[in-house]
């Protein structure tokens, strides 16, 4: 069948302001705010593992949703999650997302089986304080640092859809389940500084409870929400405030919001209620060597949505009390209108983030697209509002890990905004001729023009990402 014509793309500059290319030798962007200055390395990248099923088309779905019957194409056993997360450890990401509900396996149970199977790569597991005693949740993170070496993030995921919740047997509204979190985490909390804590509250009550061996080190606690419920326990107990892929702008507004009320509650720099939080983003990714190999690529995911399946997700998803979910439902209205264009003029709703994952999947609805170069640069605009983590995912998610890992990373790198963990920062490049040294400090990268500018060549470990279909 043909491909439809795709409309032309306006040049990248006359579309928005973009961010100043990524280049070895930029300066870093000026802060965000006073309270979280990113330096170099400032950047944190985790991947995720796909615990409902894994595919080359979406798996779409969860959050109050069926999942779609292409989960079934790469199951989520040990060995293929372990693929993954070897993957990712190679690569060099931080940690890896594994998500909460009736949709997927457990993830404390998966992560800890997985774990044994990779050295340093952590895990960013997430549940819900709902379903467990605080005292109990305090010791299995203690229990899960001390068997892996310290390896835990805890991503804390106040409710899923209210459906889903009264299947686990929760019957809270959406602000009550919020002011059961905040009163979960200042138990857990207390516990892992080594108090006895005692708790009354007006949902959960614990008497002399205490923790013979606290984890070591504290796992950090990453929290999502857009709700003012949501803002406001975020502001006064998350170390990582996560959103998902809205556009920069959309982000900035969010992230302002959590840093002014975590000010007001007494959290910055030196302040008794401790540091002010970090913030990330989830997204999906799809990068490769050209734009037009990456917008193909998305281009071929669209064309495997079924018209159906878009209706019943998102007639599932238009039904959800999230505050998060509807702000991504907003970036597209259901629409698949961006089909004749490849799925540019209609989902891509910023330039080079593009909402049709969104159309058959709850929860992390858009994709950074584009060449390798286009995919840093955008990183690097969010990076200027504030964004220091980026939890990222792509389908399938062997095959993506590979394409941004040894395409983007290496630019973020050389460009003194991202580190391996625990490796040695690079010393900055110099210019390898006069003429480089004269070109300033925001010179364009464009490869092949001087020894020292980025290069990223073809990869070949994962051929099969690179041919749609």
């Amino acid at each position: 069948m043909p491909t439809p014509p795709r409309s032309p793309r306006a040049p990248r500059s006359s579309r928005t302001s973009p961010a100043p290319p990524v280049s070895p030798h930029s300066p870093p962007p000026p802060p965000p705010g006073p309270d979280s200055p990113p330096g170099p390395y400032s950047l944190t990248f985790h991947w995720f593992l796909p615990t409902s099923g894994d595919s080359r088309h979406v798996v779409g779905g969860g959050h109050g949703s069926a999942v779609t019957s292409t989960a079934g194409d790469r199951p989520p056993s040990v060995d293929y999650l372990a693929l993954i997360a070897g993957a990712a450890e190679q690569l060099g990401f931080e940690g890896a997302l594994t998500p909460t509900g009736t949709w997927c396996e457990d993830a404390w149970l998966t992560t800890a089986m997985v774990s044994q199977r990779t050295d340093r790569l952590k895990f960013l597991v997430a549940f819900r304080p709902g379903f467990l005693s605080p005292t109990l949740a305090a010791q299995m993170a203690a229990t899960y640092q001390r068997q892996t070496g310290g390896r835990l993030l805890l991503n804390v995921v106040t409710g899923g859809e209210s459906q889903e919740q009264r299947a686990y047997g929760d019957f809270l509204d959406k602000d009550a389940r919020y002011a059961r979190t905040g009163e979960f985490l200042d138990v857990v909390r207390g516990l892992w500084r080594g108090e006895t804590v005692s708790l009354r509250g007006d949902h959960l009550r614990v008497e002399d409870a205490t923790l013979t061996r606290p984890p070591r080190p504290v796992p950090p606690v990453y929290f999502g929400g857009s709700s003012p419920a949501a803002i406001e326990v975020a502001a006064r107990t998350a170390d990582v405030y996560l959103t998902w892929g809205e556009p920069p702008a959309l982000v900035a507004e969010k992230i302002q919001r959590v840093r002014e009320r975590a000010r007001e509650l007494g959290r910055g720099p030196g302040e008794p209620a401790g540091p002010a939080p970090r913030f990330g983003v989830r997204l999906h990714t799809i990068s490769r060597d050209t734009s037009e190999a990456a917008w193909a690529e998305a281009r071929r995911l669209l064309d495997g949505f079924d018209p159906a399946t878009i209706r019943t997700v998102q007639d599932g998803l238009r039904r959800s009390d999230s505050e998060g979910q509807r702000r991504m439902l907003a970036l597209h209205g259901g629409r698949r209108d961006g089909l004749a264009s490849g799925g540019r003029d209609g989902l891509e709703i910023h330039p080079g983030l593009w909402a049709g994952v969104g159309l058959v999947r709850g929860g992390a609805g858009t994709a950074l697209v584009g060449s390798h170069q286009e995919v840093a640069e955008l990183i690097q605009e969010y990076r200027r509002v504030g964004v220091e983590e980026f939890v990222l995912s792509g389908y399938p998610h062997l095959e993506e890990a590979y394409w941004f890992g040894e395409g983007v990373l290496p630019l973020l790198r050389r460009a003194s905004l991202w580190s391996p963990p625990g490796a040695a920062p690079d010393a900055p490049e110099t210019p390898a001729t006069p003429a480089a040294a004269s070109a300033g400090p925001n010179a364009p990268v464009t490869a092949g023009t001087a020894p020292n500018v980025p290069f990223v060549p073809s990869r070949t470990a994962v051929g099969t990402a690179r041919t749609p279909g």
